[in-house]
């Protein structure tokens, strides 16, 4: 969840970084404020220390407040329908730490020494300039929001049911085939014993296990197939026909392997294939 959460929140975040209204909005009203110099700074700050002033203030509050807008906006999906409530919510609780920034930012430029009552003033008179940003901020912003979030969810869907097959797959597979290298993991054909190994043939590949010939036979799940040997194992659907030579009974793959026939076993095949 943690991880789905920044996930969404970094795209969202991209989205907005990249967007030319909303540099252009932010730009237009750090250029307004630094004419207008309102809040006395244009008595107190020359031109230049003015447009600085409030670059650095602005900076400080469209961050706190694009942060904690999208951060409400992902958090609060299921509990509140209206994207424009939950980035409102967002927008104001951000007023609280953009009140703390504007006391750094104060004391940068004006050595005004911070105090937590000037910045929970600060706080509150951020509220009605965190409702603004907000407005601003959706109309210019909702429709591409809306956009990455309906795509995110819809890729978070598509990777939930991939998952999900992939858990069924491999719950329906013969125990024996996870054993194997996944490029090998195929249908079974036949398993046959070398040596202290178990060959393993798919329709995919082969390959050898260290596994006793008794234990790779509890491991087919529900493959049909039948023992022809104690050291051969064959699937009932790739049988292509017997095969008899020199009174002893051959099963002949579809691949065209020969595989000998014990006394043992004689009867069950014939009676299986005959």
């Amino acid at each position: 969840m943690d991880h789905t959460f920044l996930q969404s929140t970094l795209r969202e975040l991209q989205v907005i970084q990249r967007s030319p209204r909303f540099w252009a909005t932010f730009v237009t009203i750090v250029l307004i404020f630094a004419v207008t110099g309102p809040y006395g700074t244009l008595d107190r700050l020359m031109p230049g220390a003015r447009l600085g002033y409030w670059l650095a203030l602005h900076a400080m509050a469209w961050s706190c407040a694009v942060v904690f807008s999208v951060a409400a906006e992902i958090l609060l999906r299921r509990a509140i329908a209206s994207m424009f409530a939950r980035m409102m919510i967002g927008s104001v609780v951000a007023a609280l730490p953009i009140g703390f920034g504007i006391t750094l930012v104060e004391l940068a430029f004006f050595g005004t020494a911070p105090s937590l009552t000037a910045s929970l003033h600060h706080s509150l008179d951020s509220i009605p300039l965190c409702v603004l940003f907000c407005v601003l901020t959706y109309l210019t912003m909702h429709r591409q929001i809306l956009m990455v979030a309906e795509g995110l969810d819809a890729t978070e869907a598509k990777a939930t049911l991939t998952a999900a097959a992939e858990i069924r797959t491999l719950a329906s597979q013969p125990p024996i085939l996870l054993r194997l290298k996944p490029e090998n993991r195929g249908a079974l054909v036949r398993l046959t014993v070398r040596d202290h190994y178990t060959e393993v043939v798919t329709t995919r590949g082969r390959e050898l296990i260290l596994l006793r010939f008794g234990d790779a036979l509890t491991e087919i799940g529900n493959t049909e197939g039948i023992r022809l040997h104690r050291s051969h194992w064959i699937a009932t659907e790739h049988v292509d026909r017997l095969k008899r030579d020199n009174g002893k009974l051959f099963v002949i793959a579809r691949d065209g392997v020969e595989m000998p026939v014990s006394r043992s076993y004689v009867e069950a095949v014939q009676r299986r294939f005959g």
